[in-house]
């Protein structure tokens, strides 16, 4: 159940309509970013908000992995409006059939210190 429920949230962020992705958060919503220290509430906010970000075309959102358990959902997506390329993990709470709560990290690419390189292989793609 949970993870159906973020498999359908995600796909109705890809459809680009905002307001209708927000009908699957819960009436008392929040949404977090720890990295920024973003909060914000409710349905209509997350839907102004995510409707507001600039944009250079249609958003996609490639479903990487999603973790769901009872109440609570872990989902890893890649997002792209054609030219950025970033990617969101997302730690989902379920209440009543809804997302109630939303902790997302947006991490940005870095390259691999050189200290780690006798150890480890970059790679373009992960190998799972």
């Amino acid at each position: 159940m949970s993870a159906q429920l973020i498999t359908e949230f995600w796909a109705a962020m890809g459809s680009n309509d905002f307001a209708h992705a927000s009908t699957f958060l819960h009436a008392e919503f929040t949404y977090y970013m720890p990295q920024t220290g973003e909060f914000l509430q409710g349905r209509e906010a997350f839907a102004a908000l995510t409707s507001g970000y600039p944009a250079d075309g249609l958003w996609q959102f490639i479903v990487v992995r999603i973790v769901a358990g009872d109440g609570e959902a872990v989902s890893d997506v890649e997002i792209t409006d054609g030219t950025r390329q970033d990617r969101a993990v997302t730690f989902h709470t379920i209440a009543a059939g809804l997302i109630r709560r939303q902790v997302e990290y947006w991490p940005d690419p870095s390259p691999a210190p050189a200290w780690r390189a006798p150890f480890v292989t970059v790679l373009d793609k992960p190998p799972f």
